[in-house]
């Protein structure tokens, strides 16, 4: 089963426009982007994805609305270019959902959980070189605790850092989390390996860069009076993104929608617990 998260707020703040053109800057498996495009009729989604795996999953989730959906592969730092070239004007909305999507998680292949066994790859895009892999098992120890510090805001990085180098090499996911978990027993429901998971994934997707691309192109993908809404699961990104709505409503050049961020229902959370973490924020352009 795949859900959207916060599949009604979003829509909500989008508040679209059956003439209007729609940026899904996350595609996924296109959760977001057949519910926005059943409420257009002449207007069209431009859905962007980086995961060419995901995208052909989203064509075929979607093929009852293919007239009304544009598809792009492409990361976020190649959006603002590929909607130019594409010829697509200021939209009157872009949403991004900045989580991993449920494929990805329960594909042991992608290798970007640590429940199921599998390479330690998790690459958006697989056509790109470097994996977790290379990460755990060839950057130097000190390097290797900074990535899991700075990405996964993990107390105990030089520890886990320390018992993976030691460990080497490191064959598995589950191989991964079971030296993590070693080195950094359990202290409550969350694994121990989680906060270096989030960090790898981050560190070799380069998803800080990507979302600071993305903040940067989003008011000029947007057109005044249009919305800007983005979801997000871990506390670094939201900090970024909040800080660039402040930003822009400080310029004059955006009014905020959201006071404080959106969080799932509790009807959500118990359908999907993985949404537990969504926070949304939203804002109109001037």
């Amino acid at each position: 089963m795949h859900y959207s998260v916060l599949l009604n707020e979003c829509m909500e703040y989008l508040a679209i426009r059956p003439d209007g053109i729609y940026i899904d800057a996350t595609c996924g498996l296109g959760g977001h982007t057949r519910a926005i495009a059943g409420r257009l009729s002449t207007g069209f989604v431009l859905s962007s994805d980086r995961d060419a795996d995901s995208l052909e999953m989203a064509k075929a989730n979607t093929a009852d609305a293919a007239d009304r959906i544009k598809f792009l592969h492409s990361p976020f730092s190649g959006l603002l270019k590929a909607a130019a070239e594409a010829g697509i004007p200021a939209a009157d909305g872009l949403l991004a959902d900045l989580g991993v999507s449920r494929y990805q998680l329960t594909d042991a292949e992608r290798g970007f959980s640590l429940m199921t066994d599998g390479p330690v790859d998790m690459r958006m895009d697989r056509s790109q070189e470097t994996t977790a892999g290379d990460l755990v098992n060839y950057s130097a120890e000190k390097a290797l605790a900074d990535l899991i510090y700075q990405n996964g805001e993990e107390r105990r990085a030089r520890q886990i850092a320390r018992a993976i180098v030691r460990a080497r090499p490191i064959r598995s996911t589950l191989h991964l989390a079971q030296v993590i978990e070693n080195a950094a027993h359990r202290t409550g429901r969350l694994h121990p390996a989680t906060l270096t998971f989030m960090a790898l994934r981050l560190a070799v997707n380069d998803e800080a860069d990507e979302l600071d691309g993305l903040l940067e192109a989003a008011p000029k993908l947007v057109k005044s009076g249009g919305r800007i809404v983005i979801v997000s699961f871990m506390s670094l990104e939201d900090r970024r993104v909040k800080r660039s709505f402040q930003a822009l409503v400080r310029e004059g050049k955006a009014t905020m929608l959201t006071k404080h961020v959106v969080r799932p229902s509790e009807w959500e959370t118990n359908e999907n617990p993985a949404s537990r973490s969504a926070k949304l924020r939203a804002l109109e352009m001037n």
